[in-house]
């Protein structure tokens, strides 16, 4: 068995005394695992970088097993943001929802073409909402979508503010008033606003946390990165505690 691909490096674990277990995001192959044996050598690392966009070759004797990768970079993707803690925060959480939530082995393209073009963003500004709108559509990919087209309450498609956390339909700010302890506070990014902030990005992660945790990660398929029902990988929650440490000294001075 054999085959060639595009792929994303999603993680790379040590397996014996000089092998690595890669996880993949492949163009045409899904989310697959393969050994890349002497992968723990020097020149393997800057290959085996999590994002990095590559080609690679996977081969075994048959269709079930493990089998054995190599791989050449074509585009590195952490390698440029090597000074810049929070693209690499997303880099790392981006790799690690997809690595948790999606299926072994079953393509997923249109994912696989989210996850290139958020990773190909060579302005940083748009990283954080571009990231939410990409947890966004994982979570539609895997059945559990949000609706924000119009208020589920009105059916107005202006002004919205808050999303139920039930029904994940959006409604606005007036017809929320008498529910909105009850309700999740929606960006104003994600509804066409072209100005945003540390916390409209927190609002954005908390909102897609909710339903990641609920639904996605209620019985994760991945006890590495997932080990407690209804948590989040750990490179996710370490993205969150980024935006909400470099609120502090803001709110200290508030």
């Amino acid at each position: 068995m054999e085959w060639t691909d595009e792929a994303i490096l999603l993680s790379a674990q040590p397996h014996g005394e000089t092998s690595v277990i890669v996880t993949l995001l492949t163009a045409e192959h899904g989310r697959h695992a393969g050994l890349v044996s002497g992968g723990q050598s020097g020149r393997h690392q800057a290959t085996l970088m999590v994002g990095n966009h590559v080609k690679t070759r996977w081969r075994a004797r048959l269709a079930d097993h493990l089998g054995n990768l190599s791989m050449e970079v074509i585009t590195p993707t952490a390698a440029p943001w090597l000074c810049d803690p929070e693209i690499l925060a997303l880099i790392a959480s981006a790799a690690a929802v997809t690595e948790a939530s999606l299926p072994e082995r079953q393509p997923m393209p249109a994912l696989y073409a989210a996850l290139l073009a958020l990773f190909s963003l060579d302005d940083r500004s748009l990283w954080g909402p571009a990231y939410i709108s990409w947890e966004i559509g994982v979570l539609k990919a895997l059945g559990y979508g949000m609706d924000l087209t119009c208020c589920a309450l009105t059916g107005a498609n202006e002004g919205l503010a808050y999303i139920s956390p039930r029904t994940g339909r959006a409604v606005t700010a007036c017809a929320a008033a008498p529910y909105v302890d009850k309700l999740l506070p929606l960006p104003g990014f994600l509804c066409g606003a072209a100005n945003w902030d540390d916390a409209d990005i927190i609002k954005g992660l908390d909102l897609t946390s909710h339903f990641l945790m609920t639904h996605v990660f209620a019985h994760p398929q991945n006890r590495r990165l997932v080990p407690t029902d209804g948590t989040l990988p750990y490179a996710r929650q370490r993205l969150c505690d980024y935006y909400k440490n470099r609120l502090l000294p803001i709110a200290k001075v508030a």
